[in-house]
C-alpha cells in the first residue's frame, strides 16, 4: 500500500484530499500546526492520522509521495527533509490531476467569485441524477456532508482555485485540472499576496481556457466584462450565462419569497422552464445557471436539474443561518472581497426589504488587509444599516499598504450610515447584543474564523432574553 504524507495544506483542503486518497485505498498522514474540530474530527472519523507540528521525524523511509501544500516554504524542517532525503514530492494540484483526473471529464468551476456554491450545486445536480460524480469543492456542501464525494462515474467536478499551488510552483491550482469543461463566471482583482495586478490574473485565465480541448466547452459568465473577453481566446465551443440580453442561458423574472429564489430560464431565447433554488440573490441565480448549463452539457433535462436545484441544502458559511435569539438572525457568510459583500447584502436586503441589517466584516484576506480597496469598500455596504469593524487582521502590514479602517468608517458616516470601529470581538458581540432588537438581520462576513464571534454573540443574545 502506497503511504502519503500531507504537509502545508490548509483545513478544509487536507481534510478533503487525505479523504480522497484514502477512498482509493492509500495509506495517508498529515502534519499541521494547528488541527482543531470540526475538521480534527473529521479525520479521526476517517482514521486518517494527523501529527501536530511539522518535525523532520515525522518524514520517514517508508513515504512513497509527500504532497506539499501553499501554506508552507522553505525553512519549514518537514520540507528540508524531503528535499535533503529526495523523496517524490508535489503540489496539490498535482496529486488530485495524477490520482483521479487523467481518466475522468474534468468538469472545473472558475473564476473570482462563487466557485463555492456553483461547484456544490453543479455537483449535487450530477448526483441527483445519478451520474455517480466525484467532487471536490473548498467548503463544505451540506448535500454531501463534506466538501468531497467519490463516485464510480465519468464525472469530476471541481472548484478551480486561481491561488498558487506550491513553494515551488506559483501558477494557479486550476492550470493542474485537465478541463473538459470550463466555467468562469467572472474576473476581479484579488490575491494581492500572489498577483501584482488584475492583467496577471487575466494571464492565469487565458492560460485555463487553453487547455480546454477542441471538443470541450468554455461557459463564462456574460454579465461579466472580463469573463466575455476570454471567449475570443477559446478553440472550444463557448457558451453564456447570466441576467443579461444576448447570452446563451439567461436568467429571468427572479422572485424571492421565504428564503427562496425564482427564475425562469431562456436558452437561446426560448424558454426551457422555472427553476427555484434556496439561496438569495441575483448573483447565486448567475451560479445556478452556471449549474444549468453544465447540466445540459453532459446529458440532462430542466426537468431533473430544477429537481435537483429544489433538493439543494446550500454550503456552510455561504449565508448560513447559524441561529436565531430573540428574533435577532445570526448569519455566517465567507465574503471578504468587496464584490462578495455588496452582492451579498443586495441578497439580503431584496429578501428583506424592511428589516434592519448588521453587517459585521472582518477585513483578513491578504487582498481586503490592503489598500487596493479603499474606496470599493465604502461602496460595499450600502446596503446595510449598521457596519462594524474590527482591526485589520494582518496589523504588520506598512501604514501606505493597509487598509484603513478609520477612513473607511469616515466615508461610510458621510452615506448617513451607522459604521464603528470596533477593535475586539467581544466588543463587537456586546455592542451588538445590546443593541439589535427582533427582526435584525446580523451579517457576519470573515473568511477566518473571526474569534468564533458567531457562538459568542448567539450565546450573548441568549444571556440578554434570559435576563
Amino acid at each position: 500500500m502506497k503511504r502519503i504524507h500531507l504537509i502545508g495544506i490548509c483545513g478544509t483542503a487536507m481534510a478533503t484530499l487525505a479523504a480522497m486518497l484514502k477512498r482509493r485505498g492509500y495509506d495517508v498522514r498529515g502534519s499541521d500546526q494547528n488541527v482543531y474540530p470540526p475538521m480534527s474530527d473529521f479525520l479521526a472519523e476517517q482514521q486518517i492520522a494527523t501529527l501536530q507540528g511539522y518535525d523532520p521525524q515525522h518524514i520517514t523511509a517508508d513515504l512513497d509521495l509527500v504532497v506539499v501544500g501553499n501554506a508552507i516554504s522553505r525553512g519549514n524542517p518537514e520540507l528540508e527533509e524531503v528535499l535533503d532525503r529526495k523523496i517524490r514530492y508535489c503540489s496539490l494540484p498535482e496529486a488530485v490531476r495524477d490520482h483521479f483526473l487523467w481518466g475522468a471529464r474534468s468538469i472545473v468551476i472558475a473564476g473570482t467569485h462563487g466557485k463555492t456554491t456553483t461547484t456544490s450545486l453543479a455537483g449535487w445536480v450530477l448526483t441527483h441524477a445519478e451520474l455517480d460524480p466525484s467532487v471536490f469543492i473548498g467548503g463544505i456542501a451540506e448535500n454531501f456532508a463534506g466538501s468531497y464525494r467519490i463516485g464510480g462515474g465519468r464525472d469530476f467536478v471541481l472548484e478551480g482555485d486561481e491561488y498558487d499551488s506550491a513553494f515551488f510552483d506559483k501558477t494557479a491550482k486550476f492550470l493542474k485540472y485537465l478541463p473538459d469543461v470550463a466555467v468562469v463566471s467572472n474576473i476581479e482583482f484579488d490575491h494581492a499576496d500572489i498577483y501584482a495586478d488584475l492583467e496577471s490574473i487575466r494571464v492565469a485565465f487565458r492560460r485555463l481556457v487553453n487547455l480546454i480541448p477542441r471538443r470541450g466547452l468554455l461557459l463564462l459568465g456574460g454579465d461579466d466584462r472580463e469573463a466575455r473577453a476570454l471567449a475570443q481566446t477559446a478553440r472550444c465551443k463557448v457558451e453564456t450565462f447570466g441576467l443579461s440580453d444576448g447570452v446563451d442561458w439567461q436568467g429571468h423574472d427572479l422572485k424571492i419569497d421565504a428564503g427562496v429564489t425564482h427564475f425562469g430560464v431562456r436558452r437561446g431565447g426560448t424558454p426551457i422552464g422555472l427553476f427555484e433554488v434556496p439561496l438569495l440573490g441575483a448573483y447565486n441565480v448567475r451560479n445556478a445557471l452556471a449549474a444549468i448549463a453544465v447540466g445540459s452539457a453532459v446529458g440532462l433535462n430542466p426537468d431533473t436539474i430544477a429537481e435537483a436545484f429544489r433538493r439543494f441544502k446550500g454550503v456552510r458559511r455561504r449565508m448560513q443561518l447559524r441561529g436565531t435569539v430573540a428574533g435577532v438572525a445570526i448569519y455566517d457568510d465567507f465574503a471578504h472581497h468587496p464584490t462578495a459583500i455588496a452582492e451579498t447584502l443586495a441578497g439580503v436586503r431584496s429578501a428583506y426589504p424592511d428589516r434592519p441589517i448588521w453587517a459585521v466584516f472582518e477585513p483578513r484576506s491578504a487582498t481586503s488587509c490592503r489598500r487596493v480597496f479603499q474606496d470599493e469598500f465604502a461602496k460595499a455596504f450600502s446596503a446595510a444599516d449598521h457596519v462594524i469593524l474590527p482591526a485589520v487582521f494582518r496589523a504588520n502590514l506598512p501604514d501606505e499598504q493597509r487598509l484603513s479602517i478609520e477612513q473607511l468608517i469616515a466615508d461610510l458616516r458621510a452615506r448617513g450610515q451607522d459604521a464603528r470601529y470596533v477593535p475586539r470581538v467581544d466588543d463587537i458581540v456586546a455592542s451588538v447584543a445590546r443593541e439589535a432588537r427582533a427582526g435584525d438581520l446580523v451579517v457576519i462576513m470573515s473568511n477566518g474564523g473571526f474569534d468564533g464571534i458567531h457562538e459568542k454573540l448567539l450565546t450573548a443574545l441568549q444571556t440578554r432574553a434570559a435576563g
